[in-house]
Formats: structure tokens, sequence, C-alpha cells
């Protein structure tokens, strides 16, 4: 059976798979970093997840389906998370930074629809990829490997995933200590940052050391202002998320459990969408799969096949 967000938060190892993913992110991010700047709020993450869940959703059969601005635009006002400006600044962010692109086709059409860029399909293969390589950390299972060796499965597994998390509200609006550096521009980059530091071994009074945090250095490793950054880590540290063990705010940082504990139980939302997603792809495409892995199917399969454009 697929993790449920329930059953993630009791894992003990759940936290060891974030700070995993979290590594991968940070890697994927030196390598890419202008791609990785436009998804780096939440907002953004969720405007571009939108998107790029409307594209793989295009139906020929159904004249109108597919990407285009207005209808980004509707979506996303729904979940209330961007105005409209907000939409089509983004849509014509991503066409100046060419990671989304009109279909010649739809040249002189009033509606014309988009398509991702290969750089950017190959970032959300990899971001997909990375989050079931951390899954495959809970349980020795073999999601990425399978998911690297069958590229069918992922747009069925990344819309489904994405359309469940853009539908419930707990995943949309995150708890308010979380949404303090996810809100924030290069918030997320900055959290998992932090998060790849930890050292479950250090832990002291529910404290856990992550190193030493260079402003100056980490500002300009994620393009943002070194004084943005400071401001928000002096926000963080009020509110009791991480803090300094020298009292002069010199030295090792500290990341608090009680904050890690809340920051998991949002991220086990998204993590149990992708892990029912990819078990409801692959029971679709493979109807063998449940019987070979002496599993059975979701009990909401019906639903995430529909969601996943499967029957």
């Amino acid at each position: 059976m697929a993790f449920t967000s329930d059953d993630l938060k009791r894992n003990p190892d759940f936290i060891r798979a974030l700070i995993h993913l979290a590594v991968n992110l940070g890697d994927f991010h030196r390598e890419n970093p202008r791609l990785c700047r436009t998804l780096v709020s939440h907002q953004r993450w969720l405007m571009g997840q939108a998107a790029y869940m409307l594209f793989l959703e295009a139906d020929p059969a159904q004249p109108g389906s597919g990407l285009t601005s207005a209808r980004l635009k509707d979506f996303v006002l729904q979940t209330g998370c961007a105005s409209r400006n907000t939409v089509l600044a983004f849509v014509e962010e991503m066409l100046s930074y060419r990671f989304l692109r009109y279909y010649p086709e739809d040249e002189g059409r009033r509606s014309r629809r988009l398509e991702p860029a290969d750089v950017a399909r190959a970032g959300m293969f990899h971001w997909l990829l990375a989050n079931l390589a951390a899954l495959d950390q809970l349980d020795g299972g073999s999601r990425a490997q399978t998911m690297a060796a069958d590229r069918d499965l992922a747009d069925p597994t990344h819309r489904c995933a994405v359309r469940t998390c853009l539908e419930n509200k707990a995943w949309c609006e995150p708890p308010q200590r979380v949404a303090m550096f996810l809100w924030t521009e290069a918030g997320g980059l900055v959290m998992d940052e932090l998060v790849s530091r930890i050292d479950m071994s250090r832990q002291i009074d529910g404290r856990m050391n992550i190193g030493r945090v260079d402003a100056r250095v980490l500002a300009e490793k994620f393009m943002m202002s070194r004084t943005h950054l400071q401001r928000l880590l002096k926000k963080a540290a009020s509110d009791g998320c991480i803090g300094w063990y020298d009292a002069r705010r010199g030295g090792d940082m500290w990341f608090s459990s009680d904050f890690l504990t809340e920051y998991s139980a949002w991220q086990a939302i998204k993590f149990a969408a992708i892990d029912q997603a990819f078990k409801a792809a692959r029971t679709a495409i493979e109807p063998q799969f449940a019987e070979e892995e002496n599993s059975s199917v979701p009990e909401n399969a019906t639903s995430l096949f529909q969601a996943c454009g499967l029957i």
C-alpha cells in the first residue's frame, strides 16, 4: 500500500528522508540556479506546478484543454494563492526566460497554448524523481529506479500528485511558521539549506545542530538580499524555529525539533500524494504490478485513476 500522510508522520525515518530530499534539491540548485529561482517561493511553486499539470492534462479530443494563460489564471484564482496580475506576470516571466513557449501552430490565434521548454520538463522530472528517491529511503523501495527506467509513468504520476496537492487546502496554506519561510522570496531554498544541514545525532534539549550559517555566503548563493535573509533568520529565531547557541549570534546554529515536526507534517501531505499517484499510475499501466508486489490497489484507486487521466 502507498503511504498516507499519517503513516509518514509516524515513521521515525521520515526526517531522514526529508534531509535526503533537501540535499538532492540543493545539489540540483547548484547546477541549475536560474531554473530553481523561478519556483523559490510557495506561491511560485503553486503557479509553476499548476501550469505543468494543465499542460500534462491536455487532451487532443478536447479543444481548449491544456495550458493557456487564461486557464492557468482561472485555476490559480480558485486556489486563492495569487491574483490575476501575479499569474499573468509569472507567465510573461517564464516566456522571457524561455522556460515556457507558445505552440508554433497557434500563431495568430486568440488563445494560444503554452508548453514547457525541454529544460523545464527536465527540472520537473528531477523534482519528481528526487521525491520518489526520498520515499525509497523509508522502505528500501525502487520507485525512483522504476520511474527512471519507465518514463511513461512520469506524466500521470506528476499530474495526479500535483492536482491532489493543489486541491488540498492544508498543502496550499502551510502552517504559519512554515509559511514564514515558504511565502518569502527564495525562502524555499533557505529552508532546504537549513534542513539539509540537520545533524540528527547532535540533538540536545530539542535542538539539532545545523552548523554555522554565513548570511553573506547564503545570500549570494541564492541570489537574494543579505538584509532580507538576515531579517528572515531573525524572525525565525524570535519564533523559536532556529537559533544560535551563542547569545552573541556567532558560531553554530540550531534547528528546533518542534519546528521540524511541524514542517515534516506539512511535507507528508505532498509525499503521500506522490506515493499514491505513483502506485495508481503504475497499477494502471502495469496491471501485473499489484500481484507481483503482493500489494493491493489503493482504496481511492478509482479517483486517483481519474485524476491521472488513466480511466
